[in-house]
């Protein structure tokens, strides 16, 4: 990591006029723990137990992710609502939110993560079904480009009865909505 902390040395005299401040002298070293500790995966173990006839909607709303834009390395954070039906069996209630920290903490983008995060709970859980929804604000957009401050992004990923029964995918919408409300 000696060149990241080179790199940002270089960088530095780019970003601002007095370089050799006190506040500037330690950046590069705090820079490499940011990256080692946002951007090294992190390796978890995915707990599922029986549902023990369990059957109905698991919705977890209000999950909190951070993530860094892939086009622009600049942050974008949000909140998740992850929800799944079971089939046989049940997740450890922490993995939800661990699989999209998994996800969240690469270069990426909003579309992708929602992607991986559904793709992962379907294959590994085996469902009946899973959604998720993030939204998020991206300082690429506040901070550059359009500077629209405040604006937020939604996006959805459906899987098994959550994408093919309107059924399902009403119940899910209403019972976030009213999580939202309250």
């Amino acid at each position: 990591m000696q060149a990241l902390k080179n790199i940002i040395s270089q960088l530095i005299p780019y970003l601002d006029d007095d370089p050799d401040r006190e506040g500037l002298r330690a950046t590069p070293e705090r820079y490499e723990r940011f990256i080692k500790e946002f951007f090294v995966e992190k390796p978890f173990k995915f707990t599922m137990f029986k549902s023990e006839g369990y059957d109905e909607m698991i919705i977890q709303p209000d999950i909190n992710f951070y993530s860094m834009c892939e086009h622009h390395m600049l942050p974008f954070f949000g909140t998740a609502t992850i929800a799944y039906i079971p089939n046989s069996k049940i997740v450890g209630l922490s993995k939800l939110s661990r699989t999209l920290k998994h996800f969240s903490q690469h270069l990426q983008n909003q579309e992708r993560i929602t992607n991986q995060t559904a793709d992962f709970l379907y294959e590994n859980l085996k469902p009946k079904g899973v959604g998720v929804i993030l939204t998020a604000r991206h300082m690429c957009m506040e901070m550059r480009g359009i500077e629209m401050p405040g604006t937020q992004t939604t996006t959805s990923s459906l899987r098994g009865c959550f994408q093919n029964n309107p059924a399902t995918r009403a119940e899910f919408l209403q019972l976030i909505q009213k999580n939202s409300i309250n």
